[in-house]
């Protein structure tokens, strides 16, 4: 019995050999074609006519280096762009088209790789606080963005859902961002907040002291106000000015609690 166990181990194991050995370079050669598998001979006529229809919608020369395989019902993007954001145009323009079918999506982003990730989250983040100055909610947005090997995280509070866009848009189309990840939360629509947030503002940028943070419209105290709590965040000159508007917004009818999280400048900052 022992003996009949050995044996069918042992011709398991010569099979798995044998397999691994039919394989050989070859068998490494055609799994490294499967992630982009070219339309020949065993491409169906289905597959070859819509792999043609998909092509004509990456016409532009933003995707001249991308290239459109279908296989098997399988669309896969391949190739290069310049920005992340021409990326995700050329996934949303064959998946307009081929609503029906899988999409691999395998383009690489090769665009400016010199920059640090400290670079780049400086330059993008002051890139997103001045895309909305004009508007009238610069004060009630709260941008975080986070760096690391290319991937940008968008995180904290805005007020509606165009500040969130704007952001996302500035982080995709910026020059050396590989993949953007968006966390941004969009405040609940409420009038009471709205009372408050206007209430809030004229109370801090009322204060002589304060009204210094209303000149450059990018680097306001931030104020962001959910479910009539408030949040300050955002960057001043000392502690006096932080502890100042903490106490104004306190002092704000309806306002159930205030979270002080301005920073002073030239002190550690919070993780």
């Amino acid at each position: 019995m022992k003996d009949d166990v050995l044996a069918g181990k042992a011709r398991k194991f010569a099979w798995i050999l044998v397999a691994a050995m039919s394989l050989g370079s070859g068998g490494i050669a055609v799994a490294q074609q499967s992630t982009v598998p070219p339309v020949n001979a065993q491409s169906s006529p289905e597959d070859a006519k819509q792999q043609a229809d998909l092509a004509g919608a990456l016409s532009s020369k933003n995707f001249r280096n991308v290239g459109v395989q279908v296989h098997n019902g399988i669309v896969t993007l391949s190739g290069t762009v310049d920005l992340y954001g021409y990326k995700d145009e050329a996934y949303q323009k064959i998946h307009r088209k081929a609503k029906n079918l899988a999409i691999r999506n395998e383009i690489q982003v090769v665009g400016n790789q010199e920059m640090t990730d400290a670079e780049l989250q400086e330059k993008l983040a002051q890139k997103i606080a001045y895309d909305r100055v004009g508007y009238g909610t610069t004060m009630f947005n709260a941008v975080t963005v986070n760096v690391q090997n290319g991937v940008v995280t968008l995180g904290g509070n805005v007020y509606w859902p165009p500040d969130m866009q704007a952001a996302v848009a500035d982080a995709e189309y910026y020059p050396g961002v590989k993949d953007v990840i968006n966390n941004i939360q969009v405040d609940p629509v409420s009038p009471f907040d709205d009372q408050i947030r206007i209430a809030v503002a004229r109370a801090i940028y009322a204060y002589p002291a304060l009204n210094q943070y209303a000149i450059d419209p990018a680097k306001p105290i931030r104020i962001t106000v959910i479910n009539g709590h408030v949040t300050l965040s955002g960057v001043v000159d000392s502690k006096m000015d932080k502890e100042m508007a903490g106490i104004r917004a306190n002092g704000v009818p309806n306002v159930f609690s205030v979270v002080n999280n301005l920073e002073v400048a030239g002190e550690p900052q919070k993780k």
